[in-house]
């Protein structure tokens, strides 16, 4: 009789097993299931305007050398073509998959330079962000945040940054680009929003010093 139920126990627990098994195998496995389609990154170009670009058409000539024909029509409906668009300078664009339509324009040699604003601590000094090429990004008489680097992801502007007191640790913020002009610059998230204006340079270097008049005595031997 102790036999028969040691068995009958021995089969109970199979069947547990078992059970637990098939349970723990209908957790969804995306890349066998044929309803789940994976998100389709959409391409980011970079490229120098051709001369007969129009106002819905961008004519590229990107780094690939090939030259494409960009629709811009659902970048303008959406104000989402930052900046200018003048022959010969580089833009970066976030297309459709197909890079025939664009959803984000940027006018790349308008957004670098030097931005700044007035310090919210003290107004009469101004703080900012100086953009370079290259992917570079540095502060501008900030002693708080260090800007490290920058680019374009996803149509947003990724800034790298430390902050006094982080130990060194970087910090990643991403922002949308919200209007570039020649002279102002405005980006924002969720938390904060930055409104620059292009820092002008100095006036000229002595410009200020004010000279005696010469006399005939300066020069008399």
């Amino acid at each position: 009789m102790k036999k028969l139920l040691f068995s009958g126990f021995i089969a109970l627990a199979a069947i547990t097993v078992t059970g637990c098994g098939n349970k723990s195998q209908q957790v969804t496995n995306y890349s066998q299931d044929s309803t789940y389609t994976a998100p389709v990154e959409k391409p980011t170009i970079y490229g120098i305007v051709a001369g007969t670009t129009t106002n819905d058409t961008l004519m590229l000539m990107i780094d690939s050398g090939d030259t494409l024909n960009i629709d811009l029509t659902a970048a303008r409906q959406a104000n989402h073509v930052m900046g200018t668009i003048t022959a010969g300078d580089r833009m970066i664009v976030l297309t459709n998959v197909e890079r025939t339509a664009a959803e984000v324009a940027i006018n790349q040699n308008m957004l670098l330079g030097d931005w700044v604003m007035p310090d919210p601590i003290d107004g009469s000094a101004e703080i900012g962000i100086r953009i370079k090429e290259g992917g570079i990004a540095e502060s501008i008489d900030q002693s708080v945040i260090s800007y490290r680097t920058w680019r374009i992801v996803d149509g947003q502007i990724e800034i790298v940054s430390i902050r006094d007191g982080g130990g060194q640790e970087e910090e990643t913020n991403y922002y949308d680009i919200v209007k570039l002009t020649k002279d102002s610059l405005t980006y924002q998230n969720d938390e904060d929003t930055f409104e620059y204006s292009r820092q002008k340079p100095n006036s000229g270097y002595g410009r200020d010093i004010k000279l005696e008049e010469s006399s005939y005595d300066d020069f008399a031997m």
